[in-house]
């Protein structure tokens, strides 16, 4: 021991003693957990199998060109000398300039002992430089299809990254100041945290992003006030209370996806996008979709279209006397939106809606993004196989998924906060709304992703048919509104733009900044992320963009000009505003009904567990 430090005492030992065990106990817990709670399904086998295949074919490419597997290692090695020169100098008490530093917004390694200490600044440096060669590899690779390639990037990111020094306690330089700080009581509350969240998983591991006693919907979030006027086995139709003394008279029928909940739409009073359409006197509806379970294993696409917007359009003119609406929609209900307009075009009802507005809608899905990568037919075969057993897919698995194509900040992130650092995450209503997920029926959900995302089936002409009509976009003539966003990684707006293509009636095409929620949801009082116009519709969305105006703020203004320029809501014809009850159809229960309030757990019967309260 060195003169001047003090071993521990004989307390401290016992202390750290008690720790240990504690923790040993939490993992042997953990594992048996694990191991009764992860029996195989078709599904993980089908991606083990596609990861598998991916590695297999850059092994054999590399066996053809095994010089550029040489150049790469070769290098590798040179980094590496460079990097031991550096850590010596550094050790000597020299100012030495980082070989490699983290890209900018990389989170990871913003504590400053990554950049202040050798050790960690070694260990940093030897990770990145492993990360770049990765990644130049993969990018070389020759005679893979361009599919494959895909895949391989994606499954070699999430390697690649769940290897980071950030993800391990000794290589953590936080995580190991919280532990010694605490004598290893962050692990034990880690490892707590971590079994709840196994046990409220599906396939994977669902971390708790945000502290979920602190929300309930309809006490505040979800709270703008309204009734539930209608209501099927799919849907709770909510007509919103009128903040205005009068209201455009055509209503307004907001169709929003099914996979998460609405409220997406209605999170807080300052950002809620339903209460600011209320304020701007539309006599607004807006569909709650059930969160469906085994019961529901046969609903179809079809059954979403007629259950959702028609039967919600019969309701609306029975609470108002309107026959037609205003239609806004978002993602996968935009999708059915756009099936619904072709399949009222083709029964000769196209007038029923007086306006549609797409807010990020795949209805062309040439390029599916990463999503794709667990959509090939390989994988959607285990898929539809888990489901036809199941009778739905569960939606923390797609949770799941969806995190993973943002795995640095939406997976290892909260991985490192809540098991490693034991620390309890804050009150975020967005992160409760992502965590509040839905099932999906297997009958619809099957179909959706064969003939949509693998097939691309809804751009061809009578390539779809719902309840024995065939259905083409093209002939759609109702004027429509295309919003996506720049950097959506879900609704890619290099696919979304060929949606504007294609109906023969007049379309607006406007991109947003940012990314799939926030672009959308995006108040003007923020004045955030700003938008791009352009009155021509090329036929590449790159010249599209090269011809764009760029303008401040939000969207959400100028769609409204859209609106009431165009006379799809009329300034020139107001009416009194409409109160829930006026019409034929009797108030139910108020906003936000019981079909938002139902969790996943409570559908399948399970008790939801918490470490949080």
């Amino acid at each position: 021991m060195q003169p001047g430090l003090e071993g521990p005492s004989q307390a401290e030992l016992e202390e750290w003693n008690t720790q240990l065990q504690e923790i040993g106990e939490q993992y042997q817990a953990l594992m048996q957990e694990l191991f009764e709670q992860r029996a195989p399904d078709a599904a993980a086998d089908s991606i083990q199998a596609d990861i598998r295949d991916a590695f297999q074919a850059a092994a054999e490419s590399l066996m053809r060109n095994p010089q550029r597997l040489w150049e790469t290692q070769a290098r590798l090695v040179q980094d590496q000398f460079q990097l031991w020169q550096q850590g010596w100098r550094a050790l000597a008490g020299e100012s030495v300039e980082p070989l490699v530093t983290p890209a900018k917004g990389d989170r990871r390694f913003k504590d400053e002992a990554w950049h202040s200490d050798p050790y960690y600044q070694a260990i940093m440096q030897q990770y990145l430089l492993f990360a770049h060669a990765v990644d130049e590899l993969v990018d070389d690779l020759d005679g893979l299809p361009e599919q494959q390639k895909r895949n391989l990037a994606f499954y070699s990111r999430q390697m690649v990254n769940a290897m980071a020094p950030t993800n391990f306690i000794t290589t953590n330089p936080e995580v190991m100041r919280r532990t010694m700080e605490t004598r290893g009581q962050n692990l034990v509350e880690g490892l707590e945290r971590l079994r709840t969240d196994l046990a409220n998983s599906a396939d994977g591991l669902n971390v708790t992003m945000t502290d979920r006693s602190a929300f309930e919907v309809g006490k505040n979030i979800a709270v703008t006030p309204g009734h539930v006027v209608y209501e099927n086995e799919l849907i709770q139709l909510i007509q919103y209370a009128p903040s205005t003394e009068t209201v455009f008279k055509t209503p307004l029928l907001v169709v929003p996806p099914w996979i998460n909940k609405y409220y997406i739409l209605d999170l807080r009073e300052d950002n809620s996008f339903v209460k600011w359409l209320v304020d701007q006197g539309h006599t607004v509806f807006l569909i709650s979709w059930r969160n469906p379970g085994p019961e529901q294993r046969d609903l179809t696409w079809a059954d979403y279209l007629q259950m959702g917007p028609i039967d919600a359009m019969g309701a609306i003119e029975q609470a108002t006397g309107e026959k037609s609406v205003n239609l806004l929609s978002y993602c996968i209900g935009g999708t059915l939106a756009a099936s619904t307009l072709a399949y009222l075009t083709s029964t000769r009802r196209g007038r029923k809606v007086k306006s549609v507005t797409y807010m990020a809608t795949l209805q062309d899905f040439r390029d599916p993004g990463e999503l794709g990568v667990l959509l090939s037919e390989p994988v959607l075969e285990g898929i539809e196989a888990k489901m036809e057993q199941d009778g739905y897919l569960d939606g923390r698995s797609m949770a799941y998924t969806f995190n993973l194509l943002r795995e640095n900040d939406l997976f290892w992130s909260f991985y490192v906060s809540n098991y490693l650092k034991g620390e309890t995450p804050a009150a975020f209503d967005l992160l409760y709304w992502n965590t509040d997920g839905t099932n999906l029926p297997a009958g619809t959900h099957a179909w959706y992703l064969r003939h949509m995302y693998l097939e691309n089936r809804l751009v061809e002409p009578d390539g779809i048919e719902l309840d024995g009509v065939k259905i083409d976009l093209r002939k759609i003539s109702t004027p429509s509104y295309f919003i996506s966003t720049r950097d959506d990684h879900i609704a890619k707006w290099n696919s979304t733009y060929y949606g504007a293509l294609l109906p023969k009636g007049p379309a607006t095409f406007v991109l947003g900044g940012s990314g799939h929620i926030a672009g959308i949801v995006n108040p003007p009082h923020k004045d955030k992320y700003g938008y791009w116009t352009n009155d021509e519709l090329p036929d590449d969305h790159e010249a599209w963009l090269a011809g764009a105006e760029y303008h401040e703020g939000s969207w959400w203004p100028h769609w409204q000009a859209w609106m009431t320029g165009n006379g799809y809501a009329d300034p020139q014809k107001m009416v009194p505003a409409r109160q829930p009850g006026d019409g034929e159809l009797p108030l139910l229960e108020e906003a936000p009904g019981r079909y938002v309030k139902t969790t996943i757990p409570e559908v399948l019967g399970e008790t939801a567990t918490s470490s949080e309260g």
